[in-house]
């Protein structure tokens, strides 16, 4: 189940909820006020397995260049 991270508007403070991934945008009161003016943040991440990028950006690669004609590039 992912862990989410959401940000309450009426006191200012942020929290993680273990939820589904279709609840994750259902309403949700605040865990430290119980305010009902919550916002899902938008959460990043990096994986990284057996030396290789699977998840993110790291800049570098195919990202930054164009149809894979720099150096950088792995194709």
């Amino acid at each position: 189940m992912p862990l989410y991270e959401y940000n309450c508007l009426d006191c200012g403070k942020n929290f993680d909820v273990l939820r589904s991934i279709k609840d994750a945008d259902k309403k949700i009161d605040c865990v430290y006020c119980s305010g009902d003016q919550t916002k899902r943040k938008l959460s990043v991440f990096f994986a990284q397995s057996g030396g290789k990028i699977v998840a993110g950006n790291q800049g570098g690669g195919c990202a930054g260049c164009s149809g894979g004609s720099c150096s950088g590039c792995s194709h």
